[in-house]
């Protein structure tokens, strides 16, 4: 196994530019924060700039310590910007772009007035939080025009926080994760230990949210082992089919969501996706139909399809390898084995008492890696915690092999249902027409599916009928468009929100 090392990012970054000066960054679009940069451009390149702006910072008065929210456009400019952040020893919080003034004011708070840096697209909401201080928006296009002000890099110490990432807000005002040097980098050991795996140094591609936990910890570990990278901003499935084909990467990561939304389009192209033999699905469940069309896209019979599933407060965690072979008798729910000696799960009961195998409870993780705390929210944080054990809020249980069964959300548990999940896995896998299943609890707690059907497509309601006769009552099927389904920066459901609509009669 690869040695263990502190993750500082903008350390990262220079280290790697120093090794690999020359290995390429391919962009799908310019930045709108790093303007200079070529669409083709490499590590060392683009480190030169990072420094710029981290200068800019320091004449915008950002010093050691700062929080400095980032806001922004969901696009890989915003990671660069953090690394720019940490240069100055200042902390990154990292935001998603489409967080509501509410959610904003919240967080303003609670980091006690932070800097916040912004763009044209989260403008508005930020001229609307009332408890800011003017002086720190830092506006991307006001932050460009500022002369530079050379200052010393500043490292925090190894157990500080040194960046904030966020729960996805699926039930609430989100938490603020706080990590450290060290908590990160054992995140980065397990990715590195994974990327081993990869035989040939060729390029890598994702489309992830960038202020996700998992955007630094696969960036920082890919750039320290050398591989070329091509982060997509967009998450349009033709535009990413046009730069899979043009550049040819071996590897393809994103938001089991976002493969979802993509598999219509593998299917109707699967050329675009021939080069790729390593699929990569992040901190989630994904259902065997969606990887199998990806796996039959591919080019190479022996390709690839690793689920890995974790969660922001403790990293990714258990991880499944599939093939075209194996998912032929594969459980969706299975999510697989943690690996040795950093993650490993087990099965509890609510009061945190280890449960045996084969018996349904709270699924509580042990990783190295896991967060320091929730900002301000300690008491909430430490509510999950038993011991060196994490209550990861999910519900299922461990087989006697000792692979982990993903069941459901413990606030998402519907009486008489083993498992929502399962149910959805099950018709996205056996109705092509259907673009989306998601199963809530309506206002009688009876199992409401809503469903979206895939542009160009009609609803088979005979092929629905029967699919659904041996299951469990389900109530008639709302149908919605894919987009009217209300979802967090990853592309997670938000159930809760649903079910509050329903009650509301709004959805």
């Amino acid at each position: 196994m690869d040695q263990y090392t502190p993750l500082n990012l903008y350390t990262n970054y220079e280290q790697a530019a120093l090794n690999y000066p020359s290995q390429q960054l391919i962009l799908d679009e310019v930045l709108p924060a790093f303007p200079e940069l070529p669409l083709e451009t490499t590590y060392a390149e683009s480190l030169a700039i990072i420094q710029q702006r981290a200068y800019q910072l320091a004449r915008c008065g950002v010093q050691a310590r700062d929080k400095v929210v980032i806001f922004k456009s969901p696009k890989f400019d915003t990671y660069l910007l953090a690394t720019a952040v940490s240069y100055l020893g200042a902390i990154p919080v990292m935001v998603s772009y489409h967080f509501p003034v509410e959610t904003m004011t919240v967080f303003v708070e609670r980091l006690e007035d932070p800097f916040i840096l912004f763009d044209d697209q989260t403008a508005n909401v930020v001229q609307a939080i009332e408890n800011s201080s003017d002086n720190k928006h830092l506006a991307v296009s006001y932050l460009l025009q500022q002369t530079p002000l050379e200052a010393p890099q500043l490292q925090l110490e190894l157990d500080e926080i040194s960046y904030m990432t966020h729960t996805s807000g699926t039930t609430g005002i989100p938490k603020l994760i706080c990590h450290s040097a060290n908590s990160m980098g054992w995140r980065t050991l397990w990715q590195r230990t994974i990327f081993e795996k990869i035989t040939e140094k060729k390029l890598l591609a994702f489309h992830i949210s960038p202020v996700h936990s998992r955007f630094n910890i696969g960036m920082t570990s890919a750039m320290a082992m050398g591989f070329p990278l091509m982060p997509l901003n967009t998450a349009d499935s033709q535009k990413v089919g046009v730069m899979l084909t043009r550049y040819q990467p071996i590897a393809l990561e994103t938001h089991p969501n976002n493969f979802v939304q993509w598999s219509f389009y593998a299917k109707e192209h699967p050329e675009a996706f021939h080069s790729i033999r390593y699929y990569h699905s992040t901190f989630d469940a994904i259902n065997n139909q969606t990887m199998a069309r990806f796996l039959e896209a591919s080019g190479d019979e022996e390709a690839v399809f690793l689920q890995v599933y974790g969660q922001s407060e403790c990293g990714p965690m258990i991880l499944k390898k599939h093939t075209l072979v194996s998912l032929k008798g594969n459980d969706a729910r299975d999510m697989g084995i943690g690996l040795e000696g950093l993650t490993q799960a087990r099965i509890a009961d609510k009061n945190g008492n280890v449960l045996p195998a084969n018996t349904d409870g709270h699924i509580q993780f042990l990783s190295k890696g896991r967060a320091l705390t929730y900002y301000k929210e300690d008491a909430r944080f430490q509510e999950t915690v038993y011991n060196e054990w994490w209550d990861s809020g999910d519900y299922g249980m461990i087989d006697y092999q000792g692979h982990l069964f993903l069941k459901d959300r413990q606030v998402d548990l519907i009486e008489k249902i083993n498992s929502n999940l399962a149910i959805e896995d099950y018709l996205l896998d056996h109705l092509d027409f259907l673009e989306e299943v998601v199963i809530v609890r309506d206002q009688d707690q009876q199992p409401q599916p809503i469903i979206s059907v895939v542009t160009g497509k009609e609803m088979n309601w005979d092929a629905w009928w029967e699919k659904i006769a041996d299951l469990p009552h389900l109530n008639e099927p709302l149908l919605r468009k894919f987009e009217e389904i209300p979802r967090t920066a990853t592309m997670k459901v938000q159930r809760l929100q649903i079910e509050q609509a329903l009650k509301n009669h709004t959805f």
